[in-house]
């Protein structure tokens, strides 16, 4: 007897990360079907402006590339001698089978006689039109093969390896006041530059550096100098030199969604009211417009329910107009290397659209990273950001490293397919993270478990995307409140051996993992705690295994085996290992 074909599970997207280029002459396509329901899978794919009638097709088998509790994903990626395509899929289950195309499952092609003549179905099938060249979803290839040490400049340094903590507050031009909590300088991070480097970081995100009121620097009051209590613009741009002459990159954090009730439009709106020439760069105005005391309520849009942060009209051609000279500014005058997009997802696509225009003119390798919580799909299409902030990475790792509420198999289910919500280039730009200025301490989670947190920093680092670890993470901070994940760079806390392993996981993913590395779930079964993957890359294959488990697992190590990282490993033999308790092995295979 067959096993049963699911039909209401099978799904395919034409034209999306089910169906995308990977080059001018390269193509993958995935179908997701209910798990274990399809014993095969082949894809037919033909040249659908060929002159021959019917198309020729070739048949290409297709594999399980991810699978979780409910669905597999098929995947073929392919060369092609042309570059427009129709295709259509076979789906077997024991004895059933069916055609799959046009959303439709048939028994047979749309290609007919009628009357001795042939009457031709091509346009019925699945198509990709035409690989046209500035369609082909990426990411600048620098940034793919990045490490990133993100920097909150109010907590960080005021000298080398050194932060003198002091509150203070800078009056500016117009009587407002520019507020530091710790003290932090752009000057003390240019000191430090050596430091990022020698972790084995090439990549600095700084958030927000241009002139604001409050310690935080989110609500921006001049998008065009560095904020007094963290320097001057020539100390902005020593940093950037710095940087740059370590080969390192430099990305800055960009605040268009909202500015300061007191930034100059802001400013002149409550001034002048219904008069104001700038009353439609903001959201929801009533007037007279005030600035409420106490616990009065706003009677103008704002960021959450931030009063002192009024929210912008991005769809305003105005607005996007200045902003987008903000965007030029500083990557032509101080040449940064990308922007981090604060609140992305609450902006206007046309503004993201003139942003990302300006942006890539300026430099078509500057990258842009979009504050995206959510799946981020709709927002990587090539028009908006080249990457996003991937907070379902943090997520997965806390459920299953820290919390434990999550087996080895659903782990390896949700991370896989996440990774299949984009094309591919696209899921290798992803910004990964453990840690950031708005949530609390990866490391707080684990209940200080230093076990727990290294096996989510070797994930971190040794998993596909581009790794993001938050400053301090290096010294075990810890913080569950906004003062405490926030809190001083504690550099008198010195611990070699942790800072060494730090090093140490760093070292391998340069030397042995770059973006074009393949990634393959090994070992990862229900109620085990034992996670191993493989990346495959030019100077071989690295095996790594992860017990998140309270309790021995077996891991099985395929072929010869170099150990370059080890942590509770009890008992090794030819075919597999044995570790304890959040332990690890880390191996070069052959």
């Amino acid at each position: 007897m067959g096993i049963n074909m699911n039909k209401s599970a099978i799904l395919h997207i034409p034209q999306s990360q089910y169906a995308y280029p990977n080059s001018e002459n390269s193509m993958t396509i995935r179908l997701r079907a209910e798990a274990d329901s399809l014993t095969d899978c082949i894809l037919y794919i033909g040249d659908r402006a060929c002159s021959q009638s019917p198309v020729q097709f070739s048949p290409l088998p297709m594999k399980v590339v991810a699978r979780d509790e409910l669905f597999e994903y098929y995947e073929a990626v392919f060369e092609v001698p042309f570059n427009r395509i129709c295709y259509y899929f076979r789906l077997e289950s024991g004895e059933e089978w069916t055609y799959y195309y046009a959303d439709r499952f048939f028994r047979e092609l749309p290609d007919i006689i009628l009357e001795g003549s042939l009457i031709e179905g091509r346009s019925e099938y699945y198509q990709y039109p035409y690989i046209l060249r500035n369609e082909i979803p990426d990411v600048p290839e620098w940034f793919k093969n990045t490490i990133v040490y993100n920097i909150f400049p109010d907590s960080f340094a005021t000298g080398k390896e050194a932060l003198t903590v002091q509150e203070k507050q800078i009056p500016l031009d117009n009587g407002i006041c520019s507020r530091a909590l710790l003290g932090g300088t752009i000057r003390g991070i240019t000191e430090n530059v050596e430091y990022v480097k020698e972790l084995g970081f090439n990549c600095i995100y700084l958030n927000p550096i241009f002139t604001a009121g409050e310690y935080h620097k989110y609500d921006l009051l001049d998008y065009y100098h560095t904020d007094p209590c963290l320097g001057s613009d020539e100390d902005f741009k020593e940093l950037v030199e710095t940087v740059h002459k370590n080969g390192m990159h430099i990305i800055i954090d960009g605040v268009f969604n909202h500015c300061s009730w007191y930034f100059f439009a802001f400013e002149d709106v409550v001034r002048n009211g219904e008069n104001s020439k700038y009353k439609d760069w903001f959201y929801n105005l009533t007037y007279p417009v005030i600035r409420p005391e106490g616990n009065e309520a706003p009677n103008y849009a704002c960021f959450a329910y931030e009063k002192k942060m009024p929210k912008l009209n991005t769809l305003n051609k105005e607005v996007q107009e200045y902003f987008t000279e903000v965007c030029r500014y500083w990557i032509r005058e101080y040449k940064v290397d990308g922007w981090r997009l604060d609140v992305a997802n609450e902006v206007s696509r046309d503004f993201w659209r003139a942003f990302r225009k300006a942006a890539k003119e300026e430099n078509p390798q500057a990258v842009l990273i979009g504050e995206v919580w959510e799946n981020a799909e709709s927002w990587l299409k090539g028009d908006a950001f080249d990457s996003t902030m991937n907070y379902d990475f943090r997520k997965y790792c806390r459920e299953y490293f820290a919390s434990r509420k999550m087996d080895a198999f659903s782990f390896a289910g949700a991370v896989s397919t996440m990774m299949l919500r984009y094309p591919a280039n696209i899921s290798l730009g992803q910004l990964n993270l453990l840690d950031s200025h708005d949530v609390p301490r990866f490391l707080s989670l684990c209940r200080g478990d230093m076990r727990r947190w290294k096996l989510a920093f070797i994930f971190l680092m040794l998993f596909p995307g581009v790794p993001s670890l938050f400053y301090g993470d290096e010294k075990k901070v810890e913080g569950i409140t906004e003062r405490e994940y926030r809190s001083a760079m504690p550099w008198q806390s010195s611990d070699g051996e942790f800072e060494g392993f730090v090093k140490k996981i760093l070292s391998i993913r340069k030397e042995y993992i770059c973006a074009a590395s393949g990634y393959e779930v090994l070992q990862a079964d229900k109620g085990s705690g034992l996670y191993s993957f493989i990346r495959t890359g030019d100077k071989g294959r690295i095996l790594v295994c992860l017990n998140a488990k309270e309790g021995e697992e077996k891991a099985k190590v395929p072929g010869r085996r170099t150990a370059l990282s080890e942590q509770g490993v009890i008992d090794r033999e030819e075919s597999h290992v044995r570790i304890s308790a959040c332990g690890f092995g880390i191996y070069v295979i052959d």
